[in-house]
């Protein structure tokens, strides 16, 4: 396999997808936050000083998606016409888990838009909830779907 954002002499380059024909793609992303039990039934419960956690890391998710191009090198802008963003708590583990499913149709996937929407989702869980639980952990950041172009259909393998 070679490697496609660099030329022939090694120098960094934008892959050229001026050729490529417009397909639909998809890309579902997932994360995983945990934190002190209390701290996610303060979530829930809209206890949180910020104001609604989940509804701001949505926002921020949705925001980091359209912008992936502007965080990471050689990326392309793409006109995203879908970001949809869950949460899914686990009041007994102290767990959320994040997913992000981002959708277009064009000349080159959205897995990169999926994954940063999943960690500014993350990170901004984290700076909603810092001040009563500096022990939030997130990670586990992973493509688990993607749809379209050349390559077809991955699935991540069950976890």
């Amino acid at each position: 396999m070679e490697f496609t954002h660099f030329d022939s002499e090694g120098k960094s380059r934008m892959v050229d997808v001026t050729e490529k024909s417009p397909t639909e793609r998809t890309a579902l992303a997932s994360g995983m936050v945990t934190m002190e039990k209390d701290t996610l039934k303060r979530i829930m419960d809209k206890k949180i000083t910020k104001g609604s956690v989940f509804e701001v890391a949505r926002i921020a998710a949705i925001m980091a998606a359209k912008r992936a191009h502007e965080l990471i090198p050689l990326c392309h802008p793409l006109l995203l016409t879908a970001v949809d963003v869950d949460f899914t708590p686990d009041m007994i583990r102290g767990e959320v888990a994040v997913d992000a499913r981002v959708r277009l149709t064009g000349k080159t996937g959205v897995e990169m838009e999926a994954l940063t929407a999943v960690s500014v989702a993350c990170l901004t869980i984290y700076d909603m909830c810092k001040a009563v639980d500096k022990g939030i952990v997130f990670g586990n950041i992973r493509l688990i779907e993607k749809t379209g172009g050349k390559s077809g259909i991955y699935r991540r393998k069950t976890e």
